[in-house]
């Protein structure tokens, strides 16, 4: 059935990128191949013949000079971009029966990279200290609201805390 998009919804986490990719090799081993993501962690699928793929991801936030060369990079090493959700570029790759493939062989690029997206993380978060902040005239609606983006806070921390952990299991650091 080429041609139809399947569409799944799936959440991880920014530090949990390695599971992501893990989870779109064993789709396409199913026979079901990354056409498109969208926002919020839509992935659409095309179906097809199950083969064996490699998907990496790599974060980044590409000025508009920069994005030529970005891509012709990846096209020269081989890989094939799917596309990008929140600053997060997908890539794939054919491989044979126990083949590897990576965009990044050091722990140091890994690093910069769970840098790059704590980086983000950071900046944004004056944004949650602006709609905590208290107001006269407080209405239910706005309570809610505030429910519902404390909730968001409370995982946006939680991611932050997770790229840490990330980052000092890549550097050795207990």
């Amino acid at each position: 059935m080429a041609g139809n998009i399947i569409r799944k919804f799936k959440f991880f986490g920014a530090w949990q990128d390695d599971r992501e990719e893990a989870w779109l090799e064993e789709m396409a081993q199913q026979g079901y191949h990354l056409k498109e993501v969208g926002f919020p962690l839509v992935y659409g699928f095309e179906e097809g013949v199950p083969q064996r793929v490699v998907y990496r991801l790599d974060y980044t936030s590409l000025r508009k000079l920069d994005r030529e060369d970005y891509f012709q990079l990846f096209h020269d090493a081989g890989w094939e971009w799917v596309g990008e959700m929140a600053g997060w570029q997908y890539f794939r790759r054919s491989v044979a029966e126990g083949e590897t493939a990576e965009i990044y062989t050091d722990n140091q690029s890994k690093i910069e990279k769970y840098r790059r997206v704590l980086g983000l993380l950071v900046i944004l978060l004056p944004t949650f200290v602006f709609v905590f902040r208290d107001r006269e005239g407080v209405y239910l609606f706005t309570q809610i609201l505030k429910g519902f983006l404390f909730m968001i806070m409370l995982l946006y921390t939680y991611g932050i805390l997770m790229l840490i952990k990330r980052i000092k299991e890549l550097k050795g650091d207990s």
